[in-house]
């Protein structure tokens, strides 16, 4: 066996050059086409002492001997480079993403919330953390955690529960079997998350005769199973008897690239459909069965749908709490969920008797098969038909200027709209933002729509944006990134727009200020906290309490158009005023027209909500409570709380 003599740092990442993930389709003539590519095409990182002289020597060494290889890109924040590589892979349907190294300590822990958020999404990263000296010569070292009750204990076991795969290579022969098994779960539709293997930091430096095998070309070929012919009579037959179907269209649709199929299903058996936040765009908005998002931040179109709804056809969706409105949704006394999902773990969900275990694309198109004479009854399509009518009229109106010097957050989203081209995407995450653009976005293609809600993680906006244009460039799209992100989530983590402006990627970043937290501003209000702890305001100590009010002082002077500007991005300040809405479209315009990042502010009042869309979201109030508000919050919880559901099947 042929072998080379390589440091365990130059043989992972030569080894991670070599893999690609390969998707085949099968068509209806038998006829197979695949789509190949890299499935770790680069590396972020941010160099300590930990991986410099490891994985950090290797990419420099790959850099001037073959720059192809394993091209390098420099990060400003470690949380940030996951959310890239998240970004990333979900332009690419989960078939690519990128690697990301961190040093010893902080940095390592910095990328802690980036794991939990890939995790939680079902969307690949793959994270070589440092660690401490796994031969302990120099133990404790700078940076290094001491339990005395478990001396290997360390920063990087922090990563095991955030994590769909974890292993420490505590030895340098062990890289071969970890690397492997890494791979097989970071391209596995089921499984795949946050992959995190931990390198010692002197293991990462240390020789190791790598077999040539090794670093050869291998292909991990994505698994699209069938389903079974007894599941899915059983889920034909449910259908048929169904007076009141109803599809709530996940994530999994898009990974599938299964939006076609559904297309074809809801056409051919013209059942209604509602959308996840991770599902949208798999139908285009003004489709005639698209009835937009469903859930505690749906549309009153899909809300009103989904409570008459018999039979419940869950495509590629986990069912979060947002979708079902907190078990509230789901009305029909008899309803029954059909769960049609490639991992069983959410197949099996809501008690369903019905699961279909396989891939989107493979189970729409045997359902379609099978429900081929199949048609809901007139009365239910003209009463979704009438629903969605209504909607649109509602939306029209909601995103119209009002002229005001301060806009409502749903003008400014039709400001937004209006400028953008139909295959542009919008990118956002936190705040109030994701439960107005699923009420009013309207999306036109399936890449169009990236709102991260599954850990709805304030910060990722742009560095996911960024990473959403990357996997974009990478596939020879040019099509425009739009962010949008509230001033809180700005302030979190706006450090990669450094990271844009030194390599010269456009992105178009509009900060949405409202100074504070508007959400949860909001949601504060629902449970009778009166906004409490929510505004950006200086600090009133006049009334002589111990710790300073901050409820009542001045706004803060805080610029964050200057902020942007001094990091090099261009920048279009809107003030307030009647125009500010015309000026937002227009600048929107002239930042897709320009190249590199453009950061857009307007202010806006955050009080002015989007249209009701008849969804709840359970949020515990205070039992007790000497605050009027709170009390009176706490009788409309419980009133609320009767709908909910156990959903058992």
């Amino acid at each position: 066996m042929s072998t080379r003599r390589m440091t365990v740092g130059q043989a992972l990442i030569e080894f991670l050059a070599h893999q690609w993930t390969v998707d085949e389709i099968v068509h209806a003539d038998g006829t197979v086409s695949a789509v190949r590519e890299r499935t770790v095409p680069a590396t972020f990182g941010i160099f300590g002492h930990g991986n410099v002289a490891g994985v950090g020597q290797a990419l420099l060494q790959y850099a001037a001997t073959d720059a192809g290889l394993m091209p390098y890109h420099q990060a400003r924040n470690e949380q940030a480079m996951v959310h890239q590589a998240v970004g990333y892979a979900r332009m690419h349907r989960r078939r690519g993403t990128y690697a990301c190294t961190a040093s010893v300590g902080p940095g390592a822990a910095n990328m802690l919330t980036g794991a939990a958020l890939a995790t939680a999404n079902r969307l690949p990263a793959l994270l070589l953390v440092s660690d401490t000296f796994a031969t302990r010569v120099a133990d404790p070292v700078l940076q290094q955690l001491e339990h005395p009750h478990d001396i290997g204990l360390q920063v990087s076991d922090a990563f095991r529960p955030l994590s769909r795969f974890f292993d420490r290579v505590q030895r340098p022969e062990q890289v071969f079997s970890i690397a492997l098994a890494a791979m097989r779960v970071l391209t596995d539709p089921v499984e795949t998350g946050a992959v995190t293997i931990a390198l010692p930091e002197d293991v990462q430096a240390e020789a190791v005769d790598v077999p040539e095998e090794f670093l050869a070309d291998r292909e991990w070929h994505l698994r699209r199973p069938l389903p079974e012919r007894g599941p899915l009579a059983r889920a034909v037959a449910a259908i048929r008897e169904a007076e009141r179907p109803f599809i709530v269209a996940g994530g999994g649709v898009l990974y599938a690239g299964a939006e076609d199929e559904l297309r074809r299903f809801a056409e051919a058996t013209s059942i209604p459909v509602g959308t996840t936040q991770a599902g949208g765009g798999v139908l285009a908005w003004d489709h005639p069965l698209n009835l937009g998002g469903v859930g505690a931040t749906g549309t009153a179109a899909a809300n009103a749908i989904a409570a008459q709804a018999d039979v419940i056809i869950g495509i590629g969706t986990r069912y979060s709490d947002f979708t079902t409105a907190s078990r509230t949704a789901f009305q029909d006394a008899g309803v029954r969920f059909v769960n049609l999902n490639v991992a069983s773990f959410d197949a099996y969900k809501h008690g369903s008797q019905l699961p279909l275990i396989a891939d989107a694309r493979e189970g729409l198109a045997a359902l379609r098969t099978e429900l081929a004479d199949y048609r809901v009854p007139p009365e239910f399509v003209a009463t979704a038909t009438a629903a969605k009518a209504d909607w649109d009229a509602v939306v029209d109106a909601a995103l119209a200027p009002t002229g005001a010097d301060l806009p409502g957050q749903p003008e400014v989203i039709g400001a937004v709209h209006a400028a953008m081209d139909p295959a542009d995407v919008i990118i956002q995450a936190a705040g109030s933002l994701p439960g107005d653009l699923q009420k009013l976005w309207r999306v036109r293609d399936p890449l169009g729509y990236h709102v991260e809600y599954a850990f709805s993680c304030m910060g990722y906006e742009i560095a996911g944006g960024l990473g959403a244009k990357r996997g974009l460039l990478a596939l020879g799209d040019d099509r425009d990134v739009v962010v949008m992100v509230g001033d809180g989530s700005y302030l979190m983590l706006n450090s990669e727009l450094v990271t844009a402006v030194a390599e010269g990627i456009k992105l178009i970043v509009v900060i949405v200020e409202n100074q504070g937290y508007a959400s949860i501003g909001h949601l504060s209000e629902t449970v009778g906290s009166q906004r409490f702890g929510t505004r950006y305001r200086t600090a009133d100590e006049s009334g002589g309490v111990p710790a300073p009010d901050l409820e009542r002082g001045e706004f803060l002077p805080v610029d964050l158009a200057a902020n942007a500007r001094s990091y090099g991005a261009r920048v279009i300040d809107i003030a307030p005023g009647p125009d500010a809405i015309a000026q937002l479209t227009d600048a929107v315009r002239a930042a897709k027209a320009a190249s590199g990042p453009t950061v857009i502010q307007i202010h806006n009042d955050p009080q002015l909500y989007a249209p009701e869309g008849n969804g709840w979201w359970d949020v515990p109030v205070a039992a007790v409570s000497t605050i009027d508000s709170t009390a009176t919050a706490r009788a409309e919880y419980l009133d609320q709380q009767k709908a909910q559901r156990p959903l058992l099947g």
